[in-house]
């Protein structure tokens, strides 16, 4: 198929093409779909396997959730993009509030992704889940003392005063927590959790393989991460020192989050677009969060054997208005405790 858009200057000098059989570039060529996304591993794969389904190429421009949202706005209908994938609910709800998407009617998709990870007017679905949850060094931890009602408010009992490693309050996980907890518990309650782990002298580590490998080093005893940076280090050693807890199993269940996509408002290949979703939601659901280790969306999917190891766990509902819309009041909350 011929595009009736072409990329601007800056964007090809940002562009990663996938120079894999058949997915990107190739020959010069343009691609058929191009994908702005902040999804910036394990895509390889799965995209070559969509290339080789259906004949449709593909090619990515990397960056900042955030920054590529802008850039959308900035474009507008001159944008050469047709979907947007990111790693967070709430950035998916900001990206249907801001009209940079559109709407796609789709049973496979419907069918294929639960309701509370899409959008209830078909802007966006997601398409791989992550779990954000306790991980801990099973030498000095025994796991019957975590909170099991709430174990994210749990790790503020005085007992884990020294010994909690936790993300910067900068980071979109951090943030998309304790917006769910504001909108679990009220931000009033939510400040105090906040708060409490303050109290406790967490340590505040820049990204998620340092936290673990802090843990696995006896640097701290305790943190919560995204399950699938655990399971890529025990992919690379069966013997790392870092065991998984699922949180708030006795409650409302463990925090997860979700990577998707939507597609752009206007794009004249969007039928394809919708195609790719649809591929990346069912056939390709296993090739697209296996690499990584995330968990499926579809629930006729069966997480990678390694995930699956971590056994079975029941979920806190996504609520993606509640992330993003309750943002700001996250980090005023991270900012107001001192979570520094």
């Amino acid at each position: 198929m011929s595009r009736r858009r072409s990329l601007p200057a800056l964007a090809v000098a940002l562009l990663t093409p996938l120079a894999l059989s058949g997915c990107g570039l190739l020959g010069g060529e343009e691609a058929d779909l191009q994908v702005y996304s902040a999804r910036h591993y394990d895509l390889e794969s799965a995209f070559e396997d969509f290339t080789e389904e259906t004949g449709l190429t593909v090619e990515f421009l990397y960056g900042d959730d955030a920054e590529l949202l802008e850039r959308l706005k900035a474009e507008g209908e001159d944008t050469p993009a047709d979907v947007f994938m990111t790693v967070d609910a709430g950035m998916l709800w900001n990206a249907g509030e801001q009209g940079v998407l559109e709407p796609v009617e789709s049973t496979v998709l419907d069918g294929a992704v639960p309701e509370d990870l899409r959008d209830p007017d078909g802007e966006w679905y997601g398409l791989a889940m992550r779990a954000r949850t306790i991980v801990y060094d099973p030498e000095a931890v025994d796991p019957d003392d975590f909170d099991a009602e709430d174990t994210y408010a749990g790790l503020g009992d005085p007992q884990w005063r020294g010994r909690i490693c936790m993300r910067d309050e900068t980071s979109s996980y951090t943030q998309s927590l304790v917006a769910s907890l504001i909108d679990l518990h009220g931000r009033e309650r939510a400040q105090e959790i906040v708060e409490s782990w303050v109290a406790n002298d967490v340590e505040i580590m820049s990204n998620d393989i340092e936290l673990l490998e802090a843990i696995d080093a006896g640097g701290c005893e305790v943190g919560i991460t995204n399950h699938y940076y655990l399971a890529r280090l025990l992919e690379e050693d069966p013997d790392f020192g870092v065991a998984p807890y699922w949180a708030s199993q006795d409650g409302a269940g463990t925090h997860v989050n979700i990577s998707g996509a939507g597609v752009v408002a206007g794009s004249p290949a969007s039928a394809e677009a919708q195609q790719l979703l649809e591929w990346l939601a069912t056939d390709g659901q296993s090739a697209f969060v296996d690499g990584n280790h995330e968990l499926p969306v579809n629930p006729d999917v069966e997480p990678e054997p390694l995930v699956a190891s971590f056994g079975d766990f029941e979920r806190l509902p996504v609520d993606a208005t509640a992330y993003g819309s309750l943002n700001a009041e996250a980090v005023e909350v991270l900012d107001a405790a001192g979570y520094r």
